[in-house]
Formats: C-alpha cells, sequence, structure tokens
C-alpha cells in the first residue's frame, strides 16, 4: 500500500526559543499564521489529488513546536484533520514538537484529538553542544519526554542534526547511539546548514563557526546510518529537502547541503562493501569485475553520476564494471566477482 502525507507547515509558532540554526519561515517557505479553515482546506484539496483506495493518507503538522501552542490553537489546527480520521479520510495525524513541550497533560489532550505520530526535534544528545546551540533543553528532558510518549499508543519519532555548532564526529556518533537505544519507530537526520538570519550565520560570517565540508558530512552520515540500519530502525528522511527557498544564494549561506545527500551516503556504504570485497581477489590491471545487487539498488552501487563505478575503475585499474541486479541479493548486500575474458 502507498503512502500519501498531507503536509501542514506552522513555521516557528509555538515556539519562542531561537536556536542557532533556526529561521523555520526560510526553511518552510512560508510567513503566514495557518488557521484551522486553512487545515480543513488543504486536507480537502490534498484527498482530492489522491487515490481513494489502497493509499495510507495522514495529515503532518511540520515546523514549529505543535505541543507548545495555547490548547485552544491545538484544537483549531487538529479538529478538522480529527474529524478526516473518523471519517476514515486519513488514516494517521503527525506533530512535531521539542522534547520539553511534552508532559502525561499534553499527550492525553492530543490523544484525545486523533494525533498518533510525534516527532521530537532532539537534535544532539550532547550537553555542551544543546547549550552553545541555544536549544533551551536537556539530555534528561529528551529521556523524560520518551518515556512519557511510551505510556501512550503513539508511535516515536527523533530528529537529529550533523555538524552542529560544537559537534566533532564523536558527539555526533554518540547522538545516535543515544538515539538508538531510546528505540523509536523512525529517525531524521538533517546536515547543519547555514541559514540566513540565523545566530549561525552571524557566527559564520565572523569566523566563529566553520560547518561541516560536505565530505565531512556524508563521511559522518555513513557511520550514522550504519548504526540504525544495525539497530532496524527506518531512517526516513537524510538531508534537507529541496524547496524553492533551500538553495545556495537564496536561504543558504554554507555548509554541506547537497539536493540528493543520502545518495551520497548510501553510495559511499556500498563504495565500502564492494571494496571490502574486491581487495582480497587482487584483481589485475584491466580485468572486468561483476557486482550483483539487489534489483532496487542499482542506482545506489553505481554511485551518484557513476562515482563508484569511476572510483573502481581508477582505484583497481579495471577495464570494466558491469552491474548486474537479482532479486535473491538483499538490500545492503554485494556480491562481487572478477570475470574472465
Amino acid at each position: 500500500m502507498s503512502s500519501k502525507i498531507i503536509p501542514i507547515f506552522i513555521p516557528h509558532i509555538g515556539c519562542p526559543h531561537d536556536c542557532s540554526f533556526c529561521n523555520q519561515k526560510k526553511i518552510a517557505g512560508e510567513i503566514t499564521d495557518v488557521t484551522g479553515s486553512d487545515v480543513s482546506n488543504m486536507i480537502r484539496h490534498y484527498l482530492n489529488t489522491m487515490p481513494s483506495e489502497d493509499c495510507h493518507k495522514e495529515v503532518a503538522f511540520f515546523g514549529g513546536s505543535f505541543t507548545g501552542l495555547s490548547k485552544e490553537k491545538q484544537e483549531e489546527l487538529l479538529l478538522p484533520a480529527w474529524r478526516a480520521k473518523e471519517e476514515g479520510r486519513i488514516q494517521d495525524i503527525r506533530i512535531s514538537t521539542r522534547p520539553d513541550y511534552i508532559s502525561a497533560g499534553i499527550l492525553q489532550h492530543i490523544n484525545q484529538l486523533g494525533v498518533s505520530i510525534i516527532e521530537l526535534g532532539v537534535q544532539s544528545t550532547d550537553p555542551e553542544v544543546l547549550l552553545l546551540n541555544q536549544r533551551g533543553h536537556s539530555r534528561e528532558a529528551v529521556n523524560k519526554a520518551v518515556m512519557l510518549i511510551r505510556g501512550f499508543s503513539f508511535k516515536l519519532g527523533l530528529q537529529m542534526m550533523v555538524g552542529l555548532l560544537g559537534d566533532t564526529e564523536a558527539t555526533v556518533i554518540n547522538t545516535a547511539r543515544e538515539l538508538v537505544r531510546l528505540k523509536p519507530d523512525f529517525v531524521r537526520v538533517y546536515p547543519t546548514i547555514v541559514i540566513k538570519d540565523t545566530h549561525l550565520e552571524r557566527l559564520y560570517l565572523e569566523g566563529k563557526y566553520q560547518p561541516f565540508s560536505l565530505k565531512q558530512a556524508v563521511d559522518c552520515c555513513v557511520e550514522v546510518l550504519k548504526l540504525f540500519r544495525e539497530a532496524e530502525i527506518p531512517v526516513i528522511r537524510m538531508g534537507l529537502q529541496s524547496t524553492e527557498e533551500i538553495a545556495f544564494g537564496k536561504s543558504i549561506v554554507a555548509g554541506p547541503y547537497h539536493p540528493a545527500f543520502r545518495e551520497l551516503v548510501e553510495a559511499e556504504i556500498y563504495r565500502e562493501l564492494i571494496d571490502q570485497q574486491l581487495k582480497p581477489l587482487a584483481p589485475k590491471p584491466g580485468a572486468i569485475v561483476r557486482i550483483t545487487c539487489n534489483l532496487k539498488e542499482c542506482s545506489k552501487v553505481a554511485g551518484l553520476k557513476q562515482s563508484n563505478k569511476i572510483y573502481l575503475k581508477e582505484a583497481y585499474g579495471l577495464s570494466k564494471i558491469s552491474i548486474k541486479s537479482s532479486d535473491i541479493v538483499d538490500k545492503g548486500r554485494v556480491l562481487v566477482e572478477i570475470v574472465e575474458k
């Protein structure tokens, strides 16, 4: 069954904090308040474009800190979605919020209004990184929020960032390990980008903050993705989604932004897997190599713009690399062979 999202952006409302990296209005591309009527109209509009059967539909409130809104505003926004859910027109309602905006009373309230998925913007579990980036919450707040959410039937998603002010590869990996320990249903991973009109932009322009390079961010996220895969925790997004605003020369000032960031990370993982199998085979210069992979993974094995094939040819002096698909090879696996001429 396919899944469809009805996205509703509530940029920055409900959150009094100005985290170092945050300019929700730029990221979301929205600057106006959202009303219950807006939500109702958006649900109606999106449902008219979606298949009526064999499709899982979800209303997702992105941006801001939903549970930081007044109860009246939460109800105004959630009621149209709750009615659609009660009528069977949608199946899930998702909200995003902060770890310190979770309590038993808040959870009871949104549970009654049909919310079924909660995403927490954790970003880091390192105390110094949290302080430097003006997050306004502690690691303990994250643990407490997760414990309270687990007391209900919500699905839980956690978000983390890579390359924040004060981050190192060690702090990033440790955050990923902490998130694995919390056993979320899914995670999102975002490389830190310097956005206009943020504290990070000021620090960057003053030479007090240096974002991760694209290679640093990719290498770090390779290890992060491995950790989540080993724990069988789905990573539903890695990298910022491209929008009209999210582009260099517009909202992005600096940082490891790439429209196909996840593809870069996954290609690097496959490059490592191929290297591990190819080195012991000691191919002679001019050899032909065949790589067999899962049916849906051929482009990742080849790498973005054939980057893995180019690397392997140059590194081993190969004359040809053939990538074949097979339904008996699992995702994340490859079979590497030297083929006689």
